[in-house]
């Protein structure tokens, strides 16, 4: 089974086109010189890919790629959580 950083990972060096790209949890959008549309394709991509709704305003408190993983895989924790008790 594949991890979360795993993919995530995949999908950010498809997208900004380095595919040997060095995905360390303090690294940033702008460390893999990713644009803002680079940025608007990889959050439609992992949302997309992990079936989850990233809002902005939690964006805002993700500084690096290990906060970035950590908040996605909450949401996808909570999704999981709330399919099993329905």
């Amino acid at each position: 089974m594949t991890t979360v950083e795993e993919t995530v990972k995949k999908i950010v060096t498809r997208i900004v086109r380095k595919p040997d790209l060095d995905f360390k949890p303090t690294a940033t959008f702008k460390d893999f010189k990713a644009d803002s549309l680079d940025i608007v394709q990889i959050l439609v991509a992992v949302e997309d890919t992990f079936d989850i709704e990233i809002q902005d305003e939690d964006l805002k408190q993700v500084t690096d790629m290990g906060a970035f993983i950590a908040y996605i895989e909450r949401k996808v924790a909570e999704k999981n959580k709330s399919q099993v008790s329905s």
